[in-house]
């Protein structure tokens, strides 16, 4: 099996698994099976990559019965749609458009009465998508603490535990918005676990977070003396109770809310292996919840795929082992790349040399970190190519890298996230 054989069916592989991710089936599939007769209005309210697709789910079942409807997507994520508006805005650091469209979204939601619906849809990137900065701290505040906190390699549990609390609608305050009105969030789930509160920041949901864990983390990473005086003034007077803490699980507000998961890493990576397997491979799922350093964990599968060359364990090739998740990197140069592509960099350096070997990682929303590209792919030839890898990695560069050997993987917008899909194969040998 040669390695253009190999890539192709790695791609291949990934396709299946964003096919299977398609929010908008999922979306349309439940609402179909709901009662709305009972409700006088429904609006339809959200943020977030596939927000979309989902929309163009939910118009299709509810058609007129919609009153008004707003939802903050990327830029470039759009779609046609004829009653919800599509509010673009910046991922992964918000940006005034986000504030705007939020603020919008805010009013909605308080203006529902307790007999209408608000639908509220959320999929990843929401957090960064529904910007809405709390009390004395400003737009350009919260970019900087998101920037600092994303070249920290904080993971996005420890990102979002931040983001709620130095906001105004995440972290259950947009259920609090609309009571009294009936809420039912749909969520696309890009997180480890997929927690409720940490989809999105959670906006409908009961934050398990406190103040308290904010302040923690920005001392972990180092932080809490380069964050704004603002935000870490507000963070420490809740720590000691003097600011409202977000609701939590028994606040009545989440009486009339109802949060459903209608799509995530696990369905995606399943239908990944079914095709893998149908293309001959024999198939391991390892994990849906991968997270750490990048380049660290790449390691570890080109670890995987060097054992299965060696010795046919923990599979005989042909083999595929598939793993889903959100990695974090931690800045260490000024060059460009997102989590996916500096993966596949440092499993190339590793994997260099192996033959019948592929590494292929990409996000399955199409764009890794600031970048036109959702991923790259890497072979055992990949350095013999371009052998000056580590230089690269060193300055977090991978995705030049990867552009001066056409090996980006570019999907452009999906309208879907649900984390990242890993895929190492190992072909069999002569």
């Amino acid at each position: 099996m040669s390695n253009r054989i190999l890539r192709k069916h790695a791609r291949t592989i990934f396709q299946a698994a964003l096919s299977a991710a398609d929010p908008a089936g999922a979306v349309e599939r439940y609402l179909k099976r709901r009662d709305f007769s009972r409700f006088r209005d429904i609006y339809v309210v959200g943020a977030g990559k596939a927000g979309a697709s989902m929309a163009q789910a939910a118009e299709r079942v509810l058609g007129r019965r919609i009153a008004a409807g707003l939802l903050n997507v990327k830029y470039g994520h759009t779609a046609k749609l004829r009653r919800i508006e599509l509010n673009e805005c910046g991922h992964p650091v918000p940006d005034p458009n986000g504030v705007a469209g939020a603020e919008r979204i805010a009013r909605i939601a308080a203006g529902a009465g307790k007999d209408d619906l608000v639908i509220c849809l959320i999929s990843g990137g929401g957090s960064a998508l529904l910007p809405a900065p709390a009390e004395g701290i400003t737009l350009e505040e919260k970019q900087a603490t998101t920037r600092l906190l994303l070249a920290s390699g904080a993971n996005i549990h420890e990102i979002n535990s931040v983001r709620k609390h130095i906001s105004r609608i995440k972290g259950g305050q947009l259920a609090r918005l609309a009571a009294p009105a009936r809420v039912e969030s749909l969520m696309l789930s890009d997180v480890i676990g997929d927690n409720l509160d940490v989809i999105g920041s959670g906006p409908t949901a009961p934050d398990v977070s406190t103040f308290a864990d904010a302040v923690g983390i920005l001392d972990r990473y180092g932080i809490r003396e380069r964050v704004p005086a603002s935000v870490r003034e507000r963070l420490e007077q809740g720590a000691r109770g003097a600011v409202p803490e977000t609701p939590k699980l028994d606040d009545p507000v989440f009486a009339r809310v109802r949060n459903t998961i209608v799509g995530s890493s696990r369905l995606a990576l399943a239908a990944a292996a079914r095709h893998a397997r149908a293309l001959g491979y024999r198939t391991l799922v390892l994990s849906s919840e991968i997270q750490g350093e990048a380049r660290e964990i790449a390691r570890m599968h080109a670890a995987i795929a060097s054992e299965m060359v060696r010795t046919g364990h923990p599979m005989k090739p042909p083999a595929c082992v598939i793993t889903g998740g959100e990695t974090t990197v931690t800045l260490r140069g000024d060059g460009l790349g997102g989590r996916a592509q500096e993966f596949a960099l440092a499993a190339a350096i590793d994997i260099a040399g192996l033959e019948n070997v592929v590494v292929f990682c990409a996000g399955t929303d199409g764009s890794d970190g600031p970048t036109n590209a959702a991923g790259a792919v890497a072979d055992g030839q990949t350095l013999g190519r371009q052998p000056d890898a580590r230089s690269y990695l060193n300055r977090n560069d991978s995705y030049h890298y990867f552009e001066s050997l056409g090996d980006l993987v570019i999907t452009g917008p999906t309208n879907t996230n649900v984390m990242d899909v890993c895929i190492v194969l190992v072909g069999a040998g002569k």
